[in-house]
């Protein structure tokens, strides 16, 4: 290796290529500094542990790109989970699409602030990422017309919770203190999190790719009108959402969302355009109401946040982070006396108390 003090040479060609790529300089004992690349790649991997936490990062990259509303389309096909999300904000350039996935990318050079999930605008969320999912792709995006993201996973690479069909619930605890969201910690309640903390600032809509399409379709404001759409030689020219509600039947329709990362069959866009498919509500506005009584003609009442909320003290993501961490360090014991989780441990706030309960799984 031309170029090389002797020592890091030959330290470098009796470790392989590979290895090389890796190691900046041997230490000795065992110890080596590590390429910046490299270190960044094992951030990366600590970084986005769970389908959950890739999900929280888009949402909050849509809010910072200045969204107004953000759509979650998801769907599961054996192991693989694709998740394509759409917003109306800022948008990306062309010749951004992949090295937005880049390291250290970011356009938040002034704005890098820490909000209930962290510090954000490292230029760090989508290289993180990339580098959990089987890929990560801007299907399609630019300056002012919002932006199509379609991340595909393996649940053997990168976790997701069992129960991805439940929804969790806002509610008060049993001492009638605490506000809650209670329910598994899956991507609907990521999304539901994420808008109730956001509800000010934007609305998120959640379902699968044919739901999501019904539902901008519906929702999108037209900035343009039948006959500026005549004279159109193609519907990219539009944002993203309102590519779909311009689209005039099924089969252009399907095109529309094929090409924002939203397959689906010409018979399901048939169903949309038929109205057969109804549009989504929003996530906040879904959680926020539950069933009333039967005399009730709507069946539905609207919960009183503002009044719910009052005795929060602790933020549902931050008994989740803790829970984690409760987790990690619970191997000093597992290690020392043999013992194994039967589930993630629970964090129960109440009072001046903060209680964590750790179930074991039955011995051998």
């Amino acid at each position: 290796m031309t170029g090389v003090s002797g020592g890091l040479a030959d330290f470098v060609s009796s470790m392989g290529g590979d290895r090389a790529l890796r190691v900046e300089e041997s230490l000795g004992e065992g110890f080596v500094r590590l390429r910046v690349a490299e270190a960044e790649r094992r951030q990366a991997k600590h970084d986005v542990r769970c389908v959950e936490d890739a999900v929280m990062e888009l949402l909050r990259n849509a809010r910072d790109a200045g969204a107004r509303h953000i759509y979650v389309a998801t769907s599961r096909e054996g192991d693989l989970r694709t998740v394509t999300m759409l917003d109306d904000g800022s948008g990306i350039p062309a010749d951004m699409h992949e090295r937005i996935f880049e390291a250290r990318v970011t356009s938040k050079l002034e704005t890098v602030h820490m909000d209930r999930w962290g510090i954000h605008g490292r230029g760090m969320a989508l290289f993180s990422i990339r580098e959990n999912a089987v890929s990560a792709e801007v299907v399609s995006s630019a300056p002012g017309k919002g932006t199509s993201i379609r991340v595909v996973t393996d649940v053997n690479g990168l976790a997701e919770r069992a129960d991805q069909s439940s929804w969790p619930s806002v509610g008060v605890d049993e001492d009638g203190c605490e506000t809650c969201v209670r329910g598994p910690h899956n991507i609907v309640r990521t999304c539901c999190e994420f808008a109730l903390e956001e509800r000010s600032t934007c609305e998120v809509y959640l379902g699968s790719p044919a739901e999501v399409v019904a539902t901008a379709r519906a929702r999108a404001a037209r900035s343009v009108d039948g006959a500026d759409l005549l004279f159109m030689d193609s519907l990219d020219r539009l944002p993203v959402i309102e590519r779909l509600r311009a689209a005039a039947d099924a089969r252009e329709l399907r095109e529309q969302a094929s090409s924002l990362g939203l397959d689906m069959s010409e018979r399901t866009a048939h169903r949309i355009v038929s109205g057969q498919i109804r549009p989504l509500r929003s996530v906040a506005a879904r959680l926020t109401r539950r069933p009333d009584d039967t005399r009730s003609a709507t069946g539905e009442r609207e919960v009183d946040l503002v009044r719910d909320r009052r005795g929060l003290r602790m933020a549902p993501a931050d008994v989740e982070e803790f829970s984690r961490v409760m987790e990690r360090d619970f191997s000093l014991l597992a290690d020392r006396y043999y013992l194994t989780l039967a589930g993630e441990p629970r964090v129960r706030v109440s009072g001046q108390r903060v209680t964590v309960t750790f179930d074991l799984a039955p011995s051998d």
